[in-house]
């Protein structure tokens, strides 16, 4: 039995995998009792994770699972892996959930393009050619963080609140509206300048249930592609 852990910088994903058997939950870095919980399961042989949220946090993480006389495998980066090579000028600088995310697009699609999508703190978005090559990818920041830039510098603005609408009438509505409308852009257009025939978007994160109403080009929702990017790497070892 395996254990894979997505730690992201704002919540622990983890899947237990047996055999064709999984269960998965999720916490914050502040209250990880319920994988503390789950690793009282028995049979777990192996830990394997990918950590962005800095070393404290993954030390933390290591901590809990060494009491239960286990060790954390991290992940890092690396050339090639999975039938994914990094393109990446300095392949080892690539953050290790993009790599397992690429990983786990091509466990997904073994002979299309993709454009991989993880809408979570950070939204990145990773070129992957059909023949399993990352080429390249682009960062900005999530929607929760675009509402927070928003409020901290300026003097009016509301940092919670609103919902998305075609034709806001409200400040805190325009908010959250620009913010999405703003993703979603950048996902469009990025995927328009790809070689779209037969080209697909991956979606995954916590704000793709936001962001996908508004897409106007093929994709696919699948949810924890890290954690499909490890299972893929847990296989292959």
């Amino acid at each position: 039995m395996i254990l894979l852990i997505d730690a992201g910088n704002s919540r622990i994903k983890w899947r237990l995998v047996a055999e064709n058997v999984h269960t998965s939950g999720t916490c914050t870095h502040d209250a990880p009792s319920d994988l503390a919980i789950c690793l009282e399961t028995p049979g777990i042989t192996r830990v394997l994770g990918c950590n962005v949220a800095g070393p404290a946090k993954g030390e933390a993480l290591a901590t809990i699972i060494a009491r239960r006389g286990l060790a954390l495998e991290w992940i890092s980066s690396s050339v090639q892996r999975c039938g994914v090579h990094n393109m990446y000028a300095q392949p080892a600088r690539l953050g290790a959930d993009r790599w397992a995310a690429l990983i786990g697009a091509r466990g997904h699609h073994h002979s299309r393009a993709a454009l991989v999508v993880m809408a979570g703190t950070a939204t990145t978005l990773d070129i992957l050619s059909a023949d399993g090559r990352f080429t390249g990818g682009h960062i900005l920041p999530g929607v929760e963080l675009m509402r927070q830039a928003l409020s901290n510098g300026t003097a009016q603005l509301p940092p919670t609140g609103g919902r998305y609408r075609n034709h806001p009438r409200d400040t805190a509505d325009a908010i959250v509206s620009g913010c999405l409308q703003a993703q979603a852009g950048a996902i469009e257009r990025i995927f328009r300048h790809m070689d779209t025939s037969g080209s697909v978007c991956l979606l995954s994160g916590g704000a793709a249930d936001d962001i996908e109403p508004l897409l106007e080009i093929p994709f696919q929702r699948i949810n924890n592609l890290v954690l499909d990017g490890l299972h893929r790497i847990a296989r292959a070892a």
